[in-house]
């Protein structure tokens, strides 16, 4: 049974390039499947470009799901990335 999270994007550009990268490169180190959900639209958070097609702006509510053996250590990992990126709370 998966996980999930959820984040309200607070910093003024919303999720670009840069911390998009960070959150594939954070990703890539669990064996669990990531997904970020907006607006209806699932895509793999492993998946550089599929976070930018997202188009995630200040103040969306996004999703954290994880799903697989270490879904728990994976979702709060992204968390933080969100977090520490200044993305979100």
């Amino acid at each position: 049974m998966s996980v999930e999270k959820t984040i309200k994007i607070t910093s003024e550009s919303g999720v670009h390039a840069r911390p998009a990268t960070v959150l594939v490169n954070k990703a890539g180190s669990y064996t669990a499947e990531i997904t970020l959900e907006y607006k209806n639209k699932k895509v793999n958070m492993k998946s550089i470009m599929g976070i930018m097609s997202l188009g995630i702006s200040k103040g969306a509510d996004l999703t954290i799901i994880a799903d697989g053996p270490d879904q728990d250590e994976a979702l709060e990992g992204m968390y933080e990335v969100f977090k520490e990126e200044g993305l979100g709370e």
